[in-house]
């Protein structure tokens, strides 16, 4: 370790002038030789490195969404070589080229700050040594010996011996407890910040190397951590143990505001801007409305979350625009399904409400006096051909002892079979 650090010497004077910038800041407020000002400073530092590779994270953040515009071209090489590693290896490669894409971009902070580690680890290496370095001189170099931090010197580490603990002015047992806390942390909160990156914010319909890596990543770099974290002073355990939460922090950010398409996060954050453009009846945030017009943009292209979005803003009775707002709509308006074929929701047809006996016979009876107008004719309006079958059925009424005729009663003419004795 101590040979990796020397090949960063040439950053030490720049880390250790801002620590020691720092230091007279906080040493006004807590006093110059305790832990809190040089624990404090070593905090700050990890806060302005990260501060300054924001431009970094972003490039990041654009770098991940390329991959995952490019995840239905991979899934079409995956389908297409999938007996074939190698080529769909090459094809892989080739796709990256072309976008102009690198699956490894995510490491480009880590890269990044990895000289500000390396330096910051031989600044105190050296003042465990009681060496000067930088512009750090013999008054702060006796002054940062001086430093604990919850018992633990600034310079100490887990693997030193009692005596040199000893010369720090502290006991072992409290620099291996303080020691081992603090890289039990550190690892648990890297191992976090993988894993819900994994679980949450990477779309899973599509295996890339992308997943690949931050899947590895998730396992490997707790291990490192804990391997060599032993080696680490205390001063450096501070510093990844803040770039870390920083990290984690700054991760759940960008989840919550600006998931990956088709992950978990994304449906969470969908459903919540559901509900929220449903009770506002507009879209509040710059943010929001970049994410909609996107989805809007997509047309058929969008995934099972988006459609449920613009079905749920169908349901509440608005529309999407392709400039990211919304307006109010038919309730009735055309919504996707599964395949993304528009349909149309019709409300559910009712059924009439059940009549008692005697409405029925009212209207019943109500419907033919209206009909009965309209069908008679007086006797002076009928046609004279007519009159004969009037006269004819008037007969065989009368002969019938005033019943109907076979054929206005419905029976069948001919010979009918004699009912039953028994029915009568």
């Amino acid at each position: 370790m101590d040979t990796i650090a020397s090949l960063f010497s040439f950053i030490t004077t720049p880390v250790s002038w801002v620590i020691v910038q720092f230091h007279s800041v906080y040493g006004a407020l807590f006093g110059p030789d305790t832990g809190w000002a040089w624990g404090l400073s070593i905090v700050s530092l990890v806060i302005l490195i990260r501060i300054c590779l924001i431009p970094l994270f972003v490039k990041q953040i654009k770098a991940t969404r390329a991959m995952q515009t490019l995840q239905p071209e991979m899934k079409k090489i995956q389908e297409r070589y999938k007996n074939d590693k190698q080529r769909q290896s090459e094809e892989m490669m080739k796709l990256y080229k072309e976008t102009g894409t690198n699956p490894l971009s995510s490491c480009l902070p880590i890269l990044a700050q990895s000289p500000f580690f390396f330096a910051l680890y031989h600044v105190l290496n050296s003042i465990a040594s009681n060496d000067t370095i930088g512009v750090i001189n013999d008054s702060l170099l006796q002054s940062a010996q001086k430093a604990h931090i919850v018992g633990a010197p600034l310079a100490a580490k887990f693997t030193d011996s009692a005596s040199k603990v000893e010369a720090l002015g502290a006991s072992l047992t409290d620099v291996r407890v303080v020691t081992a806390i603090m890289i039990v942390l550190m690892s648990a909160s890297q191992f976090f910040t993988q894993r819900q990156l994994m679980t949450k914010n990477v779309d899973t319909t599509v295996k890339t190397p992308f997943m690949q890596q931050q899947k590895m990543l998730m396992y490997v770099f707790p291990v490192m951590f804990a391997v060599f974290g032993i080696n680490f002073p205390v001063g450096v355990l501070v510093y990844w143990l803040t770039t870390n939460v920083w990290t984690m922090g700054q991760q759940m950010y960008v989840i919550h505001n600006n998931p990956t398409p088709g992950s978990k996060a994304q449906a969470s954050y969908l459903d919540r801007l559901t509900k929220h453009v449903a009770q506002h009846n507009k879209v509040s945030k710059r943010r929001d409305r970049a994410i909609v017009k996107a989805i809007v943009a997509k047309g058929r292209d969008r995934n099972e979350f988006e459609r449920k979005f613009i079905n749920g803003l169908s349901k509440a009775g608005l529309v999407a625009q392709a400039d990211g707002t919304v307006i109010k709509g038919d309730t009735s308006a055309a919504v996707e399904t599964e395949d993304g074929t528009p349909t149309t929701a019709t409300p559910k047809r009712q059924q009439p409400k059940r009549q008692s006996k005697s409405q029925r016979q009212s209207g019943a009876a109500k419907a033919a006096g209206e009909a009965e107008p309209k069908t008679s004719l007086s006797k002076s309006d009928e046609p004279d051909d007519a009159k004969p079958a009037a006269a004819a059925q008037k007969g065989g009424a009368k002969s019938g002892g005033g019943t109907r005729s076979k054929a206005q009663s419905g029976q069948r003419k001919g010979p009918q079979r004699p009912k039953s004795p028994s029915k009568k």
